[in-house]
């Protein structure tokens, strides 16, 4: 079993991070975490190449993250919430699935045959409106063929409280866990 973890978070040893590492200590099989801030993605730059080809015309490290996203069984996006949203250099990253969505509408092409199941990290200190970033996610998730989706594991009010201390948020963690493991 592989696990493609899509990692937001600025923040090395963070609240999303400190999530992260309590999945990476019980998930089966290999795993990938793919660092938004720390990868040499490069966002889309709308050039049009994947409506007409298949393959991408920026050659960065997101061809190897195009490669898990074909073998891998399980996705999870992990993220702090800025402004409502993911943050922006998860959604950079995010923006090039745009191939897999010109592959299926303009090319007519299937671009990710296998299925995958898929989970949802988020992590913030203000009003606790998880829909908008949640529903980004979820995008993000179809478009790499995961409809299968565990329900959102939040953790509120960071800010004051550390989310390695949320229950609420470790007891979603084992969820995401038994949801992926089996």
């Amino acid at each position: 079993m592989k696990t493609l973890i899509l990692n937001g978070s600025p923040r090395i040893t963070g609240d999303t991070a400190q999530l992260i590492e309590k999945v990476t200590e019980r998930i089966l099989g290999e795993y990938r975490i793919a660092d938004a801030y720390r990868c040499n993605v490069s966002p889309c730059i709308d050039c049009r190449y994947c409506w007409k080809k298949p393959g991408r015309a920026i050659n960065d490290e997101m061809q190897e993250i195009y490669e898990y996203i074909q073998d891998c069984d399980n996705i999870l996006i992990a993220s702090p919430i800025y402004f409502s949203e993911l943050t922006g250099k998860l959604l950079d990253l995010g923006s090039r699935l745009q191939t897999f969505w010109c592959a299926r509408y303009f090319r007519k092409e299937e671009p990710i045959l296998k299925s995958k199941k898929g989970a949802v990290i988020l992590v913030g200190g203000g009003d606790g409106n998880i829909n908008k970033p949640y529903d980004t996610a979820c995008i993000l998730l179809h478009h790499m063929n995961c409809y299968h989706i565990h329900e959102v594991v939040y953790s509120h009010n960071t800010n004051e409280k550390p989310a390695i201390k949320d229950e609420t948020a470790l007891s979603g963690i084992n969820s995401i866990l038994n949801f992926f493991n089996n």
